[in-house]
């Protein structure tokens, strides 16, 4: 390696002394945020709360300090189903139900990969993968269908929040300093037990980790009652619902009706096909994680078919840049970031897939889109589930250029596909790696 040189130090610094814009730069830095400093009223002229689809919606949830963003975004879509059959106009499910039973399952099948990986070296990359990443809150969202239809889903007041389901940090923690003793523990047991009593110490684990969610949650609900008021006046109530009942009567099989599609520009992913990631999921024997690949224009234009029909699209962007989240706009054009401290971030996005600048890392839901004259989209309206004191009561905006480069999946209805894309979409997936950057979970 070469080792840097004092002198070439000094020659560096002499070269910035001598350098007006660094000078005015570094006179903005010292007081204020990178990001702030860099920020460009260049882009903001058309980045208002006005769009030709405007979906309406109900009020913006609250994830917290939780990475349930998959989660809320899901319930946003299946809340607006119910209201329109129950004839509210404001209608709340129980996120947490839902978070409960995903991560007892997420605990299960991550036990169960390590088992598989038994025989493999401590070191191997996969076994690494495996209690390097653990569990947490994050999701895909056929990893949500898994749960709902297996457990059901309730209203809100009858599983509450409570102080973990919203601050979901430390026990995350503990959970995953148990899987990784587990991979340790369960290795000696194999050495001088064999196979039959890894089971025995996997169940005993999977008992404990039942009995710590039940702590940290709440008992979960056998039976409810629904009790509504609908948008005429009129109180109903509906008695002895399961969870299971309750979805299977308000849900039912809709969500079968819908697929992931991904835009993935990679050499290592062609256009039009499907593929699914290896140890992604949640619910063992349950369906597998699978997207279908698609042009981003193409992509573009079955959101905008969906949108047209009133009809709200689950997706998955990478919101880490580029944004302002208190006005609650992401816009590429609105950061200067190359001539404030000429640091160029941008990358093709094959290559910031490839090269882990970028992937997913935050699910919302498509309300709405404005266009140009000559009907392309300029600007995107969000639903997303940081509360209602950012953005427009807790509604964001994304700039048609940052939504190209950021966002990487969105669940649409599959009639709006073509016989050949859904064609693609049932085929065998292409089985990718665990650590594949489409493999990233929205939290």
């Amino acid at each position: 390696m070469k080792e840097i040189k004092k002198e070439h130090l000094d020659e560096l610094l002499q070269e910035y002394e001598q350098d007006k814009a660094c000078k005015i730069a570094r006179h903005a830095l010292s007081n204020q945020d990178i990001a702030v400093a860099a920020a460009s009223k260049d882009g903001v002229s058309q980045m208002d709360f006005n769009f030709d689809i405007n979906i309406k919606t109900m009020s913006v949830n609250n994830q917290k300090a939780s990475g349930r963003c998959w989660i809320f975004a899901a319930c946003n879509g299946i809340r607006e189903l119910i209201g329109k059959k129950i004839g509210v106009g404001s209608f709340k499910l129980s996120q947490s139900y839902i978070a409960f039973y995903d991560k007892l399952e997420k605990l299960n099948y991550t036990l169960e990969a390590l088992i598989e990986t038994i025989d493999s070296d401590y070191d191997d990359r996969t076994v690494q993968f495996l209690v390097q990443n653990g569990i947490g809150d994050g999701g895909q969202w056929d990893m949500l269908v898994n749960v709902v239809k297996k457990y059901g889903i309730c209203p809100k007041n009858a599983f509450v929040e409570t102080y973990t389901s919203n601050n979901t940090r430390i026990l995350n923690s503990l959970l995953n300093a148990e899987i990784r003793r587990f991979a340790s523990e369960s290795r000696v047991v194999k050495a001088s037990k064999g196979m039959k009593a890894v089971e025995e110490l996997k169940e005993s684990y999977m008992k404990r980790f039942y009995r710590a969610l039940v702590s940290c949650y709440g008992i979960p609900p056998k039976t409810f009652d629904l009790k509504y008021t609908d948008d005429k006046g009129g109180f109903h109530i509906e008695r002895g619902f399961t969870p299971k009942s309750f979805f299977d009567k308000y849900v039912g099989n809709r969500l079968d009706d819908f697929v992931s599609c991904i835009n993935a520009p990679t050499k290592s992913k062609p256009f039009y096909k499907s593929y699914t990631v290896k140890y992604l999921g949640n619910v063992a024997g349950g369906k597998i994680v699978k997207h279908l690949n698609l042009p981003m224009e193409r992509l573009k234009e079955i959101i905008v078919a969906q949108l047209k029909d009133g009809k709200i699209v689950w997706f998955g962007s990478d919101v880490s840049s580029y944004g302002d989240r208190m006005r609650g706009v992401w816009n590429d054009k609105e950061f200067d970031f190359k001539s404030l401290l000429d640091l160029d971030i941008k990358m093709e996005k094959g290559e910031s897939l490839d090269f882990r600048s970028s992937a997913m890392n935050h699910a919302m839901c498509i309300t709405g889109v404005a266009f140009n004259e000559k009907g392309v989209p300029t600007k995107w309206k969000i639903e997303n589930s940081w509360g209602n004191d950012r953005g427009r009561e807790g509604y964001f905006m994304m700039s048609d250029t940052w939504f190209d480069q950021f966002t990487y999946q969105a669940v649409v209805d599959k009639k709006y596909l073509t016989k050949e894309e859904l064609a693609a979409y049932n085929a065998d997936p292409i089985e990718l790696k665990p650590w594949d950057p489409m493999g990233s979970l929205a939290d």
